[in-house]
């Protein structure tokens, strides 16, 4: 079979698998349009403006974006903590038996989504931050533990093997020998990682986890659009804000 004939019978592979998609979900989209859904819907959207800008509720968004800022940045530490001391064992570092069991922890932290984590930890600490912080860090941990792992994997050798023969110890020789090598991208990653968590902090809210999250289910909840509207535009900042900042720092290092 030629390549456009090979092209050919993928797209129409695809385009077979969309239409069952819409077929097994029962997806009906012309309900959208159908009657008086048009003029609902614009009446809805427009229920958001004009954003509540009194002076109370900005000061209410200010310490739950602080609050949200925080969860993202704790869970983040944390998870680079024990992300950086799985990944030796990942690694295998201390042998086979400790890299097979440190990478199916790995795999089963970061294989429960970040939302499920919270409901977990909501009914374990309470609702809060203390439940948002942990849930980022849990599946944030199980990210980074594997890609520094694979950091430490495709590093040199040879500078610590120097080390070793000169008389340093194991210790030392990973310290001044393989961590310079790896740190950098283990900082990039960490980076990349806080700006997914400032997102995923405010989305926890949902489930009790604090911050501007938790502010945006409430106000929707009560049907308080205007106040939700100005909430998702603090996200919105929030997150511009830091991804600028992380870009930054990644291109310094």
């Amino acid at each position: 079979m030629s390549r456009r004939g090979e092209a050919i019978g993928w797209l129409l592979l695809i385009g077979a698998a969309v239409i069952a998609s819409f077929w097994y979900l029962d997806m009906d989209l012309r309900g959208l349009l159908r009657g008086d859904s048009p003029q609902q819907m614009q009446a809805y959207a427009l229920s958001f403006f004009p954003p509540d800008s009194s002076a109370s509720w900005l000061r209410q968004i200010s310490r739950g974006a602080l609050e949200t800022l925080a969860i993202s940045a704790i869970g983040t530490l944390l998870a680079a903590l024990l992300g950086a001391g799985l990944s030796l064992l990942a690694a295998g570092r201390l042998g086979r038996l400790a890299k097979a069991a440190a990478r199916l922890l790995l795999n089963a932290l970061r294989s429960v989504p970040e939302l499920v984590w919270a409901a977990l930890m909501v009914l374990a600490a309470g609702l809060g931050p203390f439940a948002g912080t942990l849930a980022i860090a849990l599946h944030t941990a199980g990210v980074l533990g594997r890609l520094f792992a694979e950091a430490l994997e495709n590093t040199p050798a040879e500078p610590a093997n120097a080390l070793r023969e000169a008389g340093a110890g194991t210790v030392a020789a990973f310290f001044y020998g393989t961590l310079p090598g790896v740190l950098p991208q283990w900082l990039a990653y960490t980076l990349y990682r806080w700006e997914n968590n400032i997102r995923m902090a405010a989305v926890l809210g949902f489930v009790g986890a604090g911050g501007l999250g938790q502010m945006l289910y409430v106000t929707l909840s009560l049907f308080q659009q205007p106040r939700a509207m100005t909430v998702i535009l603090a996200m919105l900042l929030m997150v511009l804000l830091v991804d600028a900042l992380s870009a930054w720092l990644r291109r310094r290092l």
